[in-house]
């Protein structure tokens, strides 16, 4: 169901829109009710492969980047503290000083993004509050928030580029580490890294397999995915902005590498991850192997053992485990047979 929090403030006239002039939307997510917009001027930015695709499929104009003049901008701020300050920065660069109006939740840090906005000395509205959450309008010189804006940090591990609310965006998650260091010593032809992130996974194992023929990154997450462009320079990468989800290779894998999500929200929701781990077995030849890492209470054994012949644990520490699957099991609906 929608939250209606914002349609309230507009309704109410807690929050009001320039009569004329194009809207830039940042960051709304599929479910996000967008009812009370004109949507003849609005544009929606939205780098999340599913939600852009949603947003699309209902008529809305939607880019990856803001492209055009705007007399307004409206936020929806994601989790990342980072990433919300960012956010903000833009639309009132992309606005030219605003009005901007900004939605979003307490457990997104929706209070603290307000005072933050009154301490760059924005000129704030009245706060409307419902549903455990604010709609807040600013206005203000987007010199003032100049340092909101990302700024070129140190590399990760002196090599690595990653960007505000990208996933584990400070450092090399350990995880995707346990999931290198767990493999095997010779990979070969067709691998796919799924829910690839800003690429450390394929970037280590493109430089120690040299036989792998071809390296298949596929990222929902697009400021992830041109992380990981700019991360794995090698030839044999190709790189995919896609809900895995629903995502199919142009040939079957030899062998499939996953870091799965289970959350896009604070709460944790298994299915997500269960869909990686069906996309792994539908993207495999018959003979594949999937090579997977989660957190250790996840019961990811049983839903593999219905998707393929082997599963074993073969890595891991006290909170991850590292799987191998391989067999993808024949004539179910994730099966695919090889092709050249």
């Amino acid at each position: 169901m929608a939250d209606t929090r914002l349609t309230l403030a507009l309704e109410s006239g807690a929050a009001s829109l320039p009569a004329d002039g194009r809207i830039v939307v940042l960051g709304p997510p599929a479910g996000a009710d967008l009812a009370a917009l004109p949507k003849g001027r609005v544009q929606i930015v939205q780098g999340f492969a599913p939600d852009h695709t949603a947003w699309a499929g209902r008529g809305w104009d939607v880019a990856i980047k803001a492209q055009g003049d705007f007399s307004a901008a409206l936020v929806f701020i994601p989790r990342a503290k980072a990433a919300a300050r960012a956010r903000v920065a833009e639309a009132l660069t992309l606005s030219g000083g605003g009005p901007v109006i900004v939605d979003g939740t307490k457990t997104d840090g929706v209070d603290s993004l307000l005072k933050a906005c009154k301490a760059q000395g924005a000129d704030l509205s009245a706060v409307f509050a419902k549903a455990h959450g604010k709609v807040f309008t600013l206005t203000g010189d987007p010199a003032d928030f100049s340092d909101w804006m990302p700024a070129e940090v140190d590399l990760i591990d002196g090599r690595y580029r990653t960007a505000p609310g990208v996933f584990s965006a400070d450092g090399i998650d350990r995880g995707s580490a346990l999931l290198v260091q767990a493999l095997p010593p010779r990979l070969k032809g067709r691998v796919a890294d799924l829910g690839a992130g800003w690429g450390y996974i394929a970037a280590e194992v493109l430089a120690a397999h040299p036989e792998i023929a071809e390296m298949h990154l596929v990222e929902a997450d697009h400021a992830a995915l041109e992380c990981a462009q700019a991360n794995v320079a090698d030839p044999r990468a190709h790189f995919h902005w896609a809900d895995v989800a629903a995502f199919s290779l142009p040939a079957a894998a030899d062998v499939v590498l996953c870091n799965p999500p289970f959350h896009v929200s604070r709460a944790a929701d298994p299915d997500i991850g269960r869909a990686f781990l069906g996309a792994a077995a539908r993207n495999l030849a018959a003979h594949g192997k999937a090579f997977i890492v989660a957190n250790r209470h996840l019961p990811y054994e049983r839903d593999l053992a219905a998707l393929f012949v082997e599963v074993e644990e073969i890595g891991g520490d006290a909170g991850f485990k590292v799987l191998r699957a391989a067999r993808p099991r024949k004539g179910g609906p994730a099966h695919r047979p090889r092709r050249s």
